[in-house]
């Protein structure tokens, strides 16, 4: 049996110990705003991974609440705070004060970072721009290289590649073999499943093969990639899903009043992660008046159906 015909449904717990070890350069919240995998790095809090360095263009509250954990040493990223409220006070603290330890910082662009995780998914070791040329990001980082096209002689940006041990992707379904749909905002999703050593999925459902083989352009993720299936509705609340899940933009707000202090964090981090067993717990505390207003039931822009042939 190849990787591709293995049944990979698991427990996210069970992914997140078999799959991510201390250390590891772990790519997450690759969608910008959207998919963002809150409830595996949950289970990464819980389970006390250390070490992590963390690969992203734009995490919300997410890398904040790793770095608040004590889970992270390094952060490669294009921003990293609250995009509901602006700040991302651990994240601050862990650059200006080293609370709760140092952090080492990779800055990147939107832009480079995509090349970075497109290089890895290409199996090259950097790939050529022009963008940057006269902005702070690319002065003095190991990540960024001055190099001269070799067919007009033009000076141009090299962009390191960044190969992250695990990617975690949360998707709107998938089959049990990991092949996964997703729509919307894709970020760099796509490229960071390529450029990863492993792949876990949460998704919102899993699904026949049948329906993902009937709609093959939407299986961005194939299944030969992925090493974990999880189904795991609600897995990226706050941050909306398309077509599920609205943006809990209240979420996001009450996060920034209680993480200005690293006491206020810690009660915060002690209600909303540490207490709750599991992602069922955190949608039992949420509330079913609260999951009801925050699910998307209306079907908007409905689209024509699609004849892809026989063969």
């Amino acid at each position: 049996m190849t990787k591709r015909d293995q049944d990979k449904t698991t427990t996210l717990a069970n992914a997140i110990r078999e799959l991510v070890h201390d250390g590891d350069r772990v790519a997450m919240g690759l969608c910008l705003e959207s998919l963002i995998p809150f409830a595996a790095g949950h289970e990464l809090i819980r389970q006390n991974k250390k070490d992590l360095s963390l690969i992203g263009p734009i995490s919300d509250i997410l890398f904040d609440e790793l770095i608040g954990a004590g889970c992270v040493k390094a952060v490669i990223s294009a921003w990293v705070g609250n995009v509901g409220a602006g700040m991302g006070y651990n994240f601050r603290g862990a650059i200006e004060k080293g609370i709760p330890q140092p952090l080492l910082l990779q800055e990147h662009s939107n832009f480079t970072i995509t090349l970075a995780l497109k290089a890895a998914a290409l199996g090259v070791t950097f790939l050529p721009t022009k963008t940057g040329a006269g902005g702070d990001i690319i002065k003095n980082q190991e990540a960024f290289r001055s190099v001269t096209c070799p067919f007009t002689s033009e000076q141009l940006t090299a962009v390191k590649a960044v190969v992250p041990d695990v990617t975690i992707l949360h998707v709107q379904r998938a089959d049990t073999f990991g092949n996964a749909h997703m729509w919307g905002n894709l970020g760099v999703t796509v490229e960071a499943a390529y450029a990863a050593d492993r792949v876990i999925l949460t998704c919102e459902e899993i699904v026949d093969r049948e329906i993902i083989a009937a709609d093959p352009n939407r299986t961005l993720v194939p299944g030969i990639l992925v090493d974990a299936v999880v189904h795991e509705p609600l897995g990226a609340h706050p941050s909306p899903v398309q077509g599920f899940w609205k943006r809990d933009d209240e979420y996001f707000l009450r996060y920034h009043e209680h993480s200005r202090s690293r006491d206020g964090f810690l009660a915060w981090l002690k209600e909303w992660v540490t207490d709750l067993p599991s992602r069922e717990a955190y949608r039992t505390k949420l509330g079913e008046q609260m999951v009801n207003d925050l699910r998307i039931t209306e079907k908007r822009l409905p689209i024509d159906e699609v004849n892809y042939g026989s063969t």
